[in-house]
Order: structure tokens, then C-alpha cells, then sequence
């Protein structure tokens, strides 16, 4: 049932969730690991390299305590007070979109339009095909299964339906960009090359000062 997309472009907030999960009792890394993969359908693999690193994060910001090893060499950490107040701080806070996000695939296509020689209605065509692809994939997966059975089987459709929607509002996009690259064509809009001089910012130069006679002439 599960739908694993190991390249996805959502930003998942790796700090936070090991902190939530560590708000419900101490852990390890192998776990730590386990319990966000469980609850979040595996949909966004993580290695153990990147959770031990994010402890360390954590705990260098007085967000964790490393405890006991145990018989096996399990680190064991728990959450401080300064943590809870931070996972209680985060579930209450809104996620707030960047005014400016580096979307991959805005500033492919943002790049590509300015240079000459290049197929834009090629690169469109060819996202189109692979967005549409990846929404039949995913909605396959979320129709293999019927109503939750479980909090994880529910945590898993709200991330699947998350990326339904995104993949929608791409096709969106692009079916909109490239009617906006039909019109421009039509009104003659085309690329160039590297500009042979940038325009300058910034403060005009400062002229010299007149001599007195010159002032005078004036």
C-alpha cells in the first residue's frame, strides 16, 4: 500500500519530527529512524547518518540529552524542557511558504526560456509527461487501499493526498506556462545571449567639483 518517493521536493522538517517523536519517550537513532518512516508512510526515506547528525544538532541546542548506552550500544536520547516547549511551539505554528522558493523546476524553466536554440515546448511536454505519470502512480496507491485502519495508515493518506494535489497544481502550471510561451512567441519575444555589459547598481558617481572661474562662466 505504501507509495515511497525517494527524490521528492517536499521539505520535510527532519528536526522537528525526531523532536516530536522524542516528546513521547527516549530513543535511538535505528529507532528514531523506524518510528518517522512508520509515521510517515515511508514516504520520505531517511539514513541513520542524517538522524545521528540532526541529535547532535539537537543536543549541541539543549534540545536533547544523550543518556545510556545500552547492552547493544544504543545511545539512548530524551527531550529537554527546552525541547517539549519547541514541539509544542511547532504543532501550534503555521508552515510558512517562502516569499522566493528554489523550485527546480520554476527556475529550469525560467533559465531555459532566456537561452537561445532551446525547445521550451520540448522541456514542457516532457515534464508534463513525467508530472502526469507520477499522479497515476500515486493515485493507483491511495485507491489499492481502502479507509485507514490505523493513525499510520491515516498519516500515510494525508501525506499521499499532499502530493496528489501538488502534482495536480504542476500540470496546472505547465499547461499555463505553455500557453503564456504561445503568446509571447506571437508577440515576438525571444531569447539572447549574455549581455555584453550587466547594468550597474548602486550610487551614481560623484562629479568632481567645479573650479571657481568655471562656476563663474556658467
Amino acid at each position: 500500500m505504501y507509495y515511497s518517493v525517494e527524490h521528492c521536493g517536499v521539505y520535510v522538517s527532519v528536526r522537528q519530527s525526531i523532536l516530536a517523536i522524542l516528546d513521547q519517550g527516549s530513543s535511538y537513532g535505528y529507532r528514531l529512524r523506524a518510528e518517522f518512516e512508520r509515521r510517515t508512510g515511508a514516504t520520505w526515506p531517511l539514513n541513520v547518518g542524517q538522524i545521528y547528525n540532526t541529535l547532535d544538532r539537537l543536543e549541541r541546542d539543549g534540545l536533547v540529552v544523550k543518556g545510556e548506552t545500552d547492552a547493544e550500544g544504543h545511545v539512548f536520547y530524551s527531550i529537554s524542557a527546552s525541547g517539549h516547549d519547541e514541539v509544542a511551539s511547532w504543532l501550534r505554528s503555521p508552515v510558512l511558504r517562502a516569499e522566493t522558493t528554489r523550485d527546480e523546476l520554476a527556475i529550469k524553466l525560467a533559465i531555459a526560456v532566456t537561452l537561445p536554440g532551446v525547445d521550451i515546448d520540448e522541456i514542457v511536454r516532457l515534464q508534463r509527461m513525467s508530472t502526469m505519470s507520477t499522479l497515476q502512480d500515486l493515485t493507483r496507491a491511495k485507491n489499492s487501499g481502502g479507509d485507514p485502519g490505523s493513525t499510520d495508515e491515516l498519516a500515510w493518506l494525508l501525506v499521499v493526498d499532499s502530493m496528489i494535489f501538488q502534482a495536480e497544481a504542476e500540470i496546472r502550471w505547465l499547461d499555463h506556462s505553455r500557453s503564456r510561451l504561445t503568446r509571447a512567441r506571437a508577440e515576438g519575444l525571444s531569447a539572447t545571449g549574455i549581455q555584453p555589459e550587466l547594468p550597474r547598481r548602486g550610487r551614481p558617481a560623484r562629479s568632481e567639483p567645479t573650479s571657481t572661474n568655471e562656476s563663474v562662466a556658467r
